[in-house]
């Protein structure tokens, strides 16, 4: 499980068709071989590490649901460490499993700094969406400033645009988002009921 709390901005040091490489030092500290990791919100499984990179193998599954595939060296990456059970939940919980891809529509910056970010949403993953609700987006935990007609808007205050990879998000851009999973077992629950 993470929090959506990005605790570092990496870069890909090298991306082959089934591994990524990523040089960090902060969430290198204790991610030894076989931790999770996430990385732009892709729960990954660390393979490899030296002193300043970690290395993770991508599966065809990975590759076929995420914007991974479309990394190049060089690129930022958002970093997050699992959560322990004594840590505070400063964002929401996510796993870490991306349900599909949106689009970066616009970016506008507010004059103060931040900016409304505006996403393209796929179709099937908008009942999940609410006004004030999270979601996850490239990792981050963000709450939902607006949504409709097939967008999500979000406002980024200028930490969030420092700190993270929406200091350089330009439209067209894919981004990996994960809905509430709450909503999600919800749903499924609901379906199920019988009177």
């Amino acid at each position: 499980m993470f929090t959506g709390i990005v605790e570092e901005r990496g870069s890909v040091h090298e991306i082959a068709p089934e591994r990524l490489v990523v040089a960090c030092r902060t969430v290198n500290e204790d991610s030894a071989i076989g931790a999770s990791v996430a990385v732009n919100g892709v729960c990954l499984t660390v393979v490899e590490r030296s002193p300043d990179t970690l290395a993770f193998d991508l599966s065809a599954e990975t590759l076929s649901r995420t914007s991974l595939a479309r990394l190049h060296p060089g690129d930022p990456v958002n970093l997050e460490r699992p959560l322990t059970l004594a840590a505070r939940i400063g964002g929401h919980l996510m796993q870490g499993h991306v349900d599909g891809l949106g689009e970066i529509a616009d970016v506008l910056p507010d004059g103060a700094g931040g900016a409304t970010l505006e996403i393209e949403v796929p179709e099937r993953l908008r009942r999940y969406i609410v006004e004030k609700g999270s979601i996850g987006v490239d990792g981050v935990s963000l709450t939902v400033a607006g949504a409709d007609d097939g967008r999500v808007r979000i406002a980024l205050i200028p930490h969030t645009l420092e700190v993270t990879t929406f200091g350089g998000a330009i439209p067209g851009q894919p981004v990996n988002l994960e809905v509430d999973v709450i909503s999600k077992y919800v749903e499924r629950f609901l379906e199920g009921k019988t009177e």
